[in-house]
């Protein structure tokens, strides 16, 4: 049996197989709430047979989305629409999953397609913060550096999110601490200049992302696990390493986390990132090795056998899509067959499965 294909199970969850849809922003949504794209896009690969769909960046604020355009889960108002999802994705044998974000200096933007530049108040936009007042990019305002009362509201913002996603039906929760966004703001000493308890020293960077943690986790049964995405390494001189990345896995592992989402990136524009076919998994595999918190991998896996060795070789525990699942939404089911692996069809489409 392909390893893909082989059931995982975290505390009271199993997923059916190890290939995960990852979170990717659609910045279809309007006030924060979702809509009929995003049923039909998660749904369709529900359908295409993902063990786990993790929703995008789901802001927990407003003030923490990318784009006005993000989803958001920081008002009651929001949670019918997100229920609709994660029951369909459920009722299709998928763990409905979403991950947590504040998006931090890099919120305030333009949708890609819009043209991805900072919005000021007069195009919709706000006053971003973060954990020092230094922009992302020259020529962009800078945020407003986080006092100890905007912290508290950024931790209850998380675990207000927590409960409100469990309530809904979500199984796997995932705190987004990558991509150069609010947590990942915190953990490298490029973007926070602090010198209170929340900056200078490892222990104090990593502090807020260690009092989100606990304070989602605390909203959550003990049945449901807790997911945190990183960037491993900020492939710039002075920045947060992998070294860094293994350290803090130890402590997560302690406290309530049950895998590491391992990217990289994203916290500084001009970043020398040797961008090729997996160059992310290395620190997945190394993150695994030293602590045996179980990874995923993701970035530039587009192939079902390399999906396959990299679990054959024991570089991570669980594979992660993104851009291969746009292309192709029954990636699962496809290399479901390349691979051998027999899974079920959903009835309905069963009479155009392929034969061996």
């Amino acid at each position: 049996m392909a390893q893909l294909f082989t059931p995982l199970t975290q505390r009271g969850i199993t997923l059916k197989n190890r290939l995960i849809i990852s979170p990717m922003c659609q910045y279809s949504a309007q006030d924060g709430f979702s809509n009929d794209w995003h049923l039909v896009h998660l749904g369709s690969r529900a359908v295409g047979g993902a063990g786990l769909i993790l929703l995008e960046a789901t802001a927990v604020v407003p003030e923490g989305r990318i784009t006005p355009d993000d989803l958001g889960i920081w008002h009651d108002d929001h949670l019918p629409g997100l229920a609709r999802i994660a029951a369909f994705l459920k009722s299709q044998g998928c763990v409905p999953g979403i991950q947590l974000a504040h998006a931090g200096r890099k919120a305030s933007h333009a949708s890609p397609w819009k043209g991805g530049q900072q919005l000021g108040p007069e195009a919709g936009g706000w006053l971003t913060v973060a954990p020092s007042a230094v922009a992302f990019t020259s020529g962009e305002t800078a945020p407003a550096a986080l006092d100890a009362a905007g912290i508290e509201q950024v931790i209850d913002a998380f675990r207000l999110g927590g409960r409100r996603a469990v309530e809904v039906g979500f199984e796997v929760l995932e705190i987004h601490a990558a991509h150069g966004y609010l947590l990942h703001q915190f953990l490298s000493p490029l973007s926070n200049q602090r010198t209170d308890a929340y900056g200078g020293s490892f222990e104090n960077r990593i502090r807020l992302l260690l009092e989100v943690v606990a304070a989602t986790r605390a909203e959550m049964p003990e049945n449901l696990p807790l997911w945190v995405r990183v960037s491993a390494t900020d492939w710039t001189a002075g920045g947060w390493t992998a070294e860094d990345t293994v350290q803090l896995a130890a402590i997560l592992k302690d406290n309530g986390v049950d895998l590491l989402d391992c990217s990289t990136g994203g916290n500084v524009p001009q970043a020398d990132i040797p961008v090729g076919p997996g160059y992310q998994v290395p620190f997945a595999e190394q993150v695994r090795r030293e602590t045996g918190l179980p990874t995923g991998a993701v970035g530039l896996i587009t192939e079902a056998q390399q999906a396959e060795d990299i679990l054959a070789q024991g570089q991570a525990d669980v594979v992660l899509l993104a851009r291969e699942s746009l292309r192709d939404a029954y990636f699962p089911l496809h290399a479901a067959h390349e691979l051998g692996a027999e899974v079920a069809w959903p009835p309905q489409y069963e009479r155009a499965k392929p034969r061996h």
